[in-house]
């Protein structure tokens, strides 16, 4: 399958008439929750109101740099392509389709190449065979890389960042894109890992697509890429009202929400906003290079240590309501991807090793040491992160609300209540993890064959097409 380039997308030109703008009526809906940049007080409201006072802007170079990046409308990639390219530099940006807020945004940034398509090829199946499921852990059946666009990827790029995700083999497509990297010269390649705890322990169990990642960070290696690997934490967004796996906050009839997993409740584990803080902080180990961060040295970016009791009481300030945390199984109440599920299953088995006695669950990043240096070393790289508390109280309930929710309009036990009965019933409200929305309706494996892509070359993965976000890629 070949690359895809994909052309700007015209861009609506700012009004000639700004005062025509100012007096647009917006009537918008507001909720107590909404915050406005200044107060109608502030000194910033009337200083340099006018161009004839506006001091000339200073005359500032531009890098001469190209980042290579896949999973472009990802929280992580999509971080990165914000902040890198509102200072200069230009981003050849892999997304699988054009589908959604995201990426739309992400195709019409000037400073933006995107090549569309998906990094696996699929051979053709005869009519009425089995979907093959593209999320599998391991080699997969009939499933290959597009070496084509990888190769495609990195013309022209000095850098990279690289965060793979489990739609194809992503042992074999991570590797793919080491050997090209290398092959185009590329000088800093920066790759997003997780751990094998298996490696580190013989006791504790491997999570699939951890230990996936953890087998191209070891690649990359071997093949001497001047390379650092970052370890990301648990992103806020990956919270929700709606009953997903792992990180659903289940809404109360009194307002309040319960959080169940299988970590620990007094157990520290590492915390990090993808969507604010992941850009500037892989921008500026670009910009500090490989002398600094080179020869594979690895970056746990977690800007947080809060055990899920703190994590509960620090998000309760936030969204000023009651959060309880409950230690207890993984829930499982809607259809998601076989890969997703095997991890889910492994990650409760290996958290549940600390069940009694905290000091035997194993290290969210499996080595103690790369614990140890949160939040140190991600503050020497970017010093404003977004916390989880302000995370709960100023983007939380707009995300929510973007799902189609309603808890934070609806007032006293009748409008929660109603609340959680849409929630309950689907009512085609979209639903995200990790920030990626889908319809609850639609949360379903493809295998099914009823819901298939525009060429009918469906994937195995969820069906993601909600109201505000439509396809944006999964757990990235």
């Amino acid at each position: 399958m070949a690359a895809e380039l994909h052309s700007e997308l015209p861009i609506r030109p700012v009004p000639r008439d700004i005062r025509a703008v100012s007096n647009v009526n917006t009537d918008e809906r507001r909720h107590k929750h909404s915050r406005s940049s200044y107060s109608e007080a502030s000194p910033l409201a009337s200083r340099n109101n006018s161009l004839t006072f506006r001091p000339a802007k200073r005359p500032m170079p531009s890098p001469d740099k190209t980042i290579a990046v896949i999973n472009a409308s990802g929280r992580q990639a999509a971080s990165l392509i914000r902040v890198a390219t509102a200072v200069g530099y230009h981003v050849r940006a892999q997304l699988r389709n054009l589908e959604g807020v995201v990426a739309t945004e992400v195709a019409t940034n000037p400073n933006v190449t995107v090549l569309r398509g998906e990094l696996y090829t699929q051979e053709e199946r005869p009519s009425g065979s089995e979907q093959v499921d593209v999320t599998r852990d391991g080699p997969i059946s009939g499933i290959g890389v597009n070496h084509a666009l990888i190769s495609e990827l990195f013309k022209g790029a000095q850098l990279a960042f690289i965060n793979t995700t489990f739609y194809g083999d992503e042992q074999r497509i991570g590797e793919a894109l080491a050997d090209a990297a290398k092959k185009a010269g590329i000088q800093h390649y920066i790759y997003s890992s997780m751990p094998d705890h298996h490696a580190y322990n013989k006791d504790w169990p491997s999570l699939p697509l951890w230990a996936s990642k953890h087998r191209v960070e070891e690649y990359v290696k071997k093949i001497g890429l001047p390379a650092t690997f970052v370890y990301t934490g648990i992103y806020n967004n990956n919270f929700t009202s709606l009953p997903y796996p792992l990180f659903c906050t289940e809404l109360q009839p009194d307002g309040s929400w319960i959080w169940q997993a299988p970590f620990h409740p007094d157990v520290k584990l590492p915390w990090l906003d993808a969507e604010h803080d992941v850009g500037p902080a892989i921008l500026q180990i670009f910009k500090d290079g490989v002398k600094k961060w080179g020869g594979g040295k690895r970056i746990s970016l977690a800007y947080e240590m809060l055990s899920p009791r703190e994590a509960c009481e620090v998000f309760s300030r936030g969204v000023g309501r009651p959060v309880r945390y409950v230690h207890g199984p993984i829930e499982i109440k809607v259809s998601i991807p076989e890969g997703y599920r095997a991890q889910l299953e492994a990650l409760e088995a290996l958290f549940g090793l600390g069940h009694d006695d905290p000091k035997k669950q194993p290290p969210y990043f499996g080595d103690p040491e790369l614990e140890s240096s949160c939040p140190r070393v991600a503050l020497e790289l970017w010093e404003g992160p977004r916390g989880l508390e302000e995370y709960a109280r100023e983007v939380f309930p707009l995300e929510e609300q973007a799902n189609g929710l309603t808890w934070m309009l609806d007032e006293g036990e009748e409008g929660i209540t109603n609340s959680i009965r849409r929630t309950a019933n689907g009512n085609g409200h979209p639903h995200h993890i990790n920030g990626y929305i889908t319809t609850l309706q639609q949360v379903t494996l493809e295998s099914d064959g009823e819901d298939e892509d525009e060429d009918g070359d469906g994937d195995g993965g969820l069906v993601m097409r909600g109201l505000k976000r439509d396809d944006e890629e999964w757990l990235a």
